[in-house]
């Protein structure tokens, strides 16, 4: 599938992509380092974020490594100012790390799973755009923030108390801080992706014993799953001046399925 972004529309611009080291982080590194940005890729996973690295040098991108748990002020702080002592700004950020787990109704989600669900999704989205702001203004050039909910913020799916939760909070995070940093010249959105072939999606579906098929009948109107470069390629548009007065949006990405 191809792209109207063209290959240089972030040339001399630096990146932050939370949740690189795999599924939807990756493609979204890929997809900035392909079009000229240079990449702060962030993860606990340090293996796949290294991979990740290796993929966009290999494609001849600029990248770094920065290992991060989200959930954590320091280690958050610690990756931007990564980005800044590597590339001297920073431009946009993807807030894309997340985790899903849950497999029971609320009866069955013990306030452990409840408060880390709430910790990597939503208080890490809370923590990222705190850090990734003040780094924007510092350095001065505005920015772009997007941030990674899902069709969940709006239509919950069964079993999933805490994930929706968590996801629903990161639309009003988006929102809030859209508000307040706009005539900053700061845009935040966010991008709710539908049924995303990502190992995330497919763990989800071995867990709870569904088949291909089902799923896609049941969250898609074109009869397959999305991918994730079409996620990366919304969160390159939400991050570039085509869509300037684009602000507080929640874009869907999900083959139809919130239109149903």
């Amino acid at each position: 599938m191809g792209s109207y972004i063209h290959e240089n529309a972030f040339s001399g611009q630096a990146a932050i992509v939370t949740g690189g080291a795999g599924g939807m982080g990756r493609a979204i590194a890929l997809a900035f380092a392909a079009t000229g940005a240079s990449v702060v890729v962030a993860d606990i996973d340090s293996s796949g974020g290294s991979e990740t690295v290796r993929l966009i040098r290999q494609a001849g991108g600029t990248a770094e490594f920065a290992a991060t748990d989200v959930s954590k002020s320091a280690d958050v702080a610690t990756m931007v100012t990564r980005c800044t002592s590597l590339y001297g700004r920073i431009d946009c950020a993807v807030n894309a790390a997340a985790i899903e787990f849950e497999d029971t109704d609320i009866l069955g989600c013990s306030e452990a799973d409840f408060d880390r669900m709430i910790s990597v999704n939503l208080k890490s989205v809370f923590l990222c755009m705190k850090s990734e702001i003040a780094a924007m203004l510092e350095t001065g050039n505005g920015g772009a923030i997007v941030n990674i909910a899902s069709t969940n913020s709006f239509r919950p799916q069964p079993h999933q108390t805490a994930y929706t939760a968590s996801k629903h909070g990161v639309l009003g995070l988006t929102k809030a801080v859209a508000i307040d940093f706009a005539s900053r010249g700061i845009r935040v959105n966010a991008i709710a992706p539908g049924s995303i072939d990502t190992p995330m999606l497919r763990n989800a579906m071995e867990r709870r014993g569904r088949n291909e098929k089902d799923v896609i009948s049941r969250l898609s109107l074109i009869g397959r799953f999305g991918v994730p470069e079409e996620i990366a390629r919304a969160a390159l548009w939400l991050c570039s001046e085509d869509s300037s007065f684009t602000i507080g949006h929640t874009l869907a990405v999900d083959g139809g399925y919130l239109a149903r």
